[in-house]
């Protein structure tokens, strides 16, 4: 885990100073850096990179319109950092492709935290049993909606339906927990892996994206059903 190579993308350099002293104390050797978004394109472009750290606001384009041509190029996670909190900011920041996000100021621990619950999840071997049946592979069929995981792939109305991993690994899981009521702080601990400095607006905005996807009207969901003060729960086409 500590050799993924981890790229820190700010202008401000007293933060990626500190970024990298905590991540150095953590374990974790590779780190690049950048400044601008024209470095931070170069060294996506010349190295495999396993983790961004990017931020939004940057001198010469911003974090939002360099993602998309990151996305071109890299799998890499994506962790925004951003002082604008609003709901829609965070939506923009999922839709062009980022993975999560933190606002400004912040605890290095925090993101250290981050990158490492992200990946002892895709690089470590499976240790919950949620890791061990999405390696196992099914099909979860719930009539609207198809979700083959041994293709990765989202099908609604027989159509393939672009997914994000995260939201996909969401879904899964709330596949494999049909009619039961999960807590948001359930789906960090198990889906994301995040057992402190969490977000539960996350999971919010995961939420929102599968809605989206799954949902005739997201707005009025009859798929994936929020009940209130509780969490959220997957309803089966038959219990609809």
């Amino acid at each position: 885990m500590q050799e993924a190579n981890i790229l820190l993308v700010d202008d401000e350099t007293s933060i990626v100073k500190m970024v990298e002293m905590v991540l150095n104390k953590e374990g974790f050797i590779n780190i690049f850096k950048a400044y601008t978004a024209r470095e931070a394109l170069e060294i996506v472009q010349q190295q495999d990179i396993d983790y961004i750290v990017l931020d939004v606001m940057l001198p010469d384009l911003s974090g939002f319109d360099l993602c998309p041509k990151i996305r071109d190029i890299s799998n890499a996670y994506i962790l925004f950092l951003t002082a604008k909190v609003s709901d829609l900011d965070v939506l923009t920041g999922f839709a062009i492709g980022g993975d999560d996000y933190v606002t400004k100021p912040f605890n290095p621990l925090e993101i250290a935290a981050r990158i490492k619950a992200t990946l002892k999840r895709r690089n470590l071997p499976a240790r919950t049993s949620f890791n061990d049946q999405v390696k196992s592979g099914n099909t979860f069929d719930y009539k609207g909606f198809v979700v083959d995981v041994d293709a990765g792939e989202l099908l609604v109305k027989g159509k393939v339906v672009p997914c994000p991993a995260q939201a996909f690994l969401l879904l899964i899981y709330f596949c494999q927990n049909p009619n039961i009521v999960i807590s948001k702080q359930q789906l960090l601990e198990t889906v994301w892996g995040y057992d402190r400095f969490v977000d539960d607006n996350t999971v919010t905005v995961h939420i929102h994206k599968l809605r989206e996807r799954i949902e005739e009207d997201p707005s009025n969901p009859k798929y994936l059903k929020t009940v209130r003060g509780l969490g959220y729960k997957l309803v089966k086409e038959k219990d609809v």
